[in-house]
C-alpha cells in the first residue's frame, strides 16, 4: 500500500468511531479499549475542565479504519506516571510554554500496551509521523507516548522520537499448582517474611474473598471507592476517577474487575482492585479503613498472586514503581516511553538527559536482578 493512500483525521469523541473497528485495532488490551476510553469521557474523568482535551487520531485507508491513537492535549502532567515536570520547569525558566503538550496514552494507567493501534506496520509508521504532524500543526511543545510496546517503540524511533526507560515489577506464573509451591521457590528470608505477614493478618481476624462478575456488587464497589478516595486524601491529592466510572465500568463490562476484599466477621476492612485482561492481572488500586501489620502486602500482592495461580493467569503486573514488591516475588521489568520535542533548542539537552538517565536505569535494573528474591538454583 502506498502511504499517500492513507488519510489522517481527528475526532474529540469516540462516538464518531465504530466500536468493533476500534476494538479490533486494540487487540484485546483493556486500557485502550473503546468502551474504557469512552467511559472515561462520559463520566467526566477525562474532561477539558480537568486539563484533558481528547483528540483521537484516526487513520483510514480506502474508507476503512486501519489505525488510531488515543491522544490528549494536556495543560499539566498529572495522572501519567512518567514524570516530566522538570522539563516543564526548564521551558518556563526560558520564558517558553511547555503546555499544552500532546499525550499518547491510556489515562491514569501505568500499563504497557499498544499506543499506535494499527492494522499493519506501514499504518503504524504513518501514525507515528502523524503524531509529529499533529504536534506541529497544533503548536504543542512536544509529544509523549507512554508505556509503549515494542512495535510502537520502533515506529516512533523511526519517526524521530527519543526513548525513555522506566522500571516496574511483575510476577510470572511458572506453572505453580498452589501458593505454597510458589513460596518454596523464594529464598528462606523472603519466604519467612511473607508467612509472617500472613500470620499477622490472620491473627487480626482477616479473611479474604475474590469478587468478580456477578459476585461483585455495587455495595462492594462503593466500599472500594471510599478506600480509594481515602488513599488520595492521605497523600494530599484528589482522586482522578469517579465512583460512577467504576460502577459503570463493571456494569457495562468496560473492564473485567477483580476485587480482593479483606473482611473481619463479614465487615469490609480493606481491598485491592485489579483488572483482568487475557492472561494478565493488572494491579490498580488499594485502600484500607484501618492499619493491620502486613495487610497491605497480603491484600495487594499475595492474594493477587494466589488468584493468578488458582485461575491460571500468567502475569501479575504490580503497577507503577516499588522495589519492595520484589520481596513478594515480583521481578523488575523495563518499560518504555517515547518523546518528541518540537523545539530543537531543547531537544538536544533532553536527549542528553535521557542518555544519562537510561544508563542509570539500566544499572539500577542490573542491581535489582542481582538481588533476586528466588533461591539460587544449582
Amino acid at each position: 500500500m502506498n502511504s499517500t493512500a492513507y488519510t489522517l483525521s481527528i475526532v474529540d469523541t469516540l462516538n464518531e468511531v465504530a466500536p468493533e473497528r476500534w476494538q479490533n485495532l486494540a487487540a484485546g488490551n483493556p486500557f485502550v479499549g473503546y468502551h474504557y476510553l469512552r467511559l472515561l469521557q462520559e463520566t467526566n474523568c477525562v474532561h477539558e475542565r480537568h486539563g484533558w482535551y481528547p483528540r483521537y487520531l484516526l487513520l483510514h485507508h480506502q474508507g476503512e479504519l486501519v489505525g488510531a491513537a488515543p491522544c490528549f492535549f494536556k495543560t499539566h502532567s498529572r495522572g501519567e506516571y512518567v514524570f516530566d515536570q522538570g522539563w516543564a520547569q526548564a521551558f518556563a525558566q526560558h520564558g517558553l510554554d511547555y503546555y499544552p503538550k500532546l499525550l499518547v496514552a491510556s489515562p491514569f494507567t501505568p500499563v504497557q500496551g499498544p499506543r499506535l493501534l494499527a492494522a499493519n506496520p506501514q499504518a503504524r509508521q504513518v501514525l507515528a509521523q502523524g503524531l509529529r504532524q499533529l504536534c506541529e500543526e497544533s503548536q504543542a511543545s512536544s509529544v509523549h507516548a507512554l508505556f509503549v510496546q515494542a512495535e510502537d517503540l520502533f515506529a516512533l524511533q523511526q519517526a524521530g522520537f527519543m526513548v525513555r526507560e522506566g522500571v516496574q515489577f511483575h510476577w510470572k506464573n511458572q506453572g505453580y499448582d498452589s501458593t505454597e509451591s510458589f513460596l518454596t521457590k523464594l529464598s528462606q528470608d523472603k519466604r519467612k517474611k511473607v508467612r509472617q505477614d500472613s500470620k499477622y493478618v490472620a491473627a487480626a481476624g482477616i479473611t479474604y474473598r475474590w469478587l468478580e462478575g456477578p459476585q461483585l456488587l455495587p455495595e462492594h464497589l462503593a466500599f472500594f471507592y471510599a478506600c480509594y478516595v481515602q488513599t488520595y486524601v492521605e497523600h494530599h491529592s484528589q482522586p482522578y476517577l469517579t465512583e460512577d466510572f467504576f460502577q459503570r465500568a463493571h456494569q457495562e463490562e468496560a473492564l473485567n474487575l477483580v476485587l480482593i476484599l479483606a473482611e473481619r466477621a463479614g465487615v469490609p476492612v480493606a481491598c485491592a482492585l485489579n483488572v483482568r485482561g487475557g492472561s494478565t492481572l493488572y494491579g490498580r488500586y488499594w485502600g484500607a479503613q484501618e492499619f493491620v501489620k502486613g495487610l497491605h502486602f497480603e491484600t495487594c500482592y499475595m492474594q493477587s498472586i494466589a488468584y493468578c495461580i488458582a485461575n491460571s493467569v500468567q502475569v501479575f503486573e504490580g503497577g507503577a514503581q516499588g522495589e519492595h514488591k520484589m520481596a513478594r516475588g515480583l521481578l523488575p521489568v523495563t518499560t518504555y516511553s517515547a518523546h518528541y520535542i518540537a523545539d530543537q533548542r531543547f531537544a538536544p539537552a533532553i536527549a542528553d538527559f535521557l542518555r544519562r538517565e537510561t544508563a542509570a536505569v539500566d544499572g539500577y535494573v542490573e542491581q535489582l536482578q542481582a538481588a533476586s528474591p528466588f533461591k539460587q538454583e544449582p
